[in-house]
């Protein structure tokens, strides 16, 4: 069974995190969610989640991959937390998958593991950098990394995270039982 791990803070985009964290386990890939500041955590609208952990007690060699949700301001505070950070490193240097939808391509940019091409939420690519970006693709996957723009594709953004990580029956499962085009 894959594993990922989802590293959320205050301000998180809730339509991405749950989009994310929902499709997965309907996979059966088992989602770890850390929270960064707090086990509780509060969404960029109000919506209060709280993580299984806190991200200092994660471990790399326990996931398959690493995804995080974008939101303000939790894509600056995964952009600044050592924890978030080194964790992006060592998924990199492992060769392992690494997610990131809407501003959070800037933590991946600031741990610097972004990939040259990557999508990200409309004018954070200003805070990034203009080479490599593709500013009309939902989704970008460039070697491990996997960006897509934001909360209307994070479900097809969950969904290839599927395809990555399993089999093809489990990706046409999941998509077909939510009737996805």
């Amino acid at each position: 069974m894959a594993k990922i791990i989802v590293p959320i803070s205050n301000g998180f985009e809730e339509i991405e995190a749950i989009s994310i964290i929902d499709i997965c386990r309907r996979a059966n890939i088992e989602v770890t969610i850390a929270g960064v500041e707090n086990i509780q955590t509060i969404g960029a609208h109000n919506i209060k989640i709280e993580a299984d952990c806190k991200i200092e007690n994660i471990n790399s060699d326990d996931f398959d991959m690493i995804v995080l949700p974008g939101g303000l301001p939790n894509a600056y505070t995964l952009a600044k937390d050592k924890n978030v950070q080194n964790l992006l490193k060592e998924f990199k240097e492992k060769n392992k998958h690494i997610g990131a939808i809407c501003a959070a391509p800037f933590a991946l940019h600031e741990a610097d593991v972004l990939n040259e091409n990557y999508t990200c939420y409309p004018s954070f690519e200003q805070k990034i950098r203009l080479n490599g970006y593709h500013k009309n693709d939902a989704i970008v996957i460039d070697d491990n990394i996997i960006t897509s723009r934001g909360p209307a594709t994070a479900m097809s953004f969950a969904l290839e995270i599927v395809n990555i990580l399993c089999n093809e029956e489990t990706y046409l499962n999941v998509k077909n039982g939510l009737l996805a085009v």
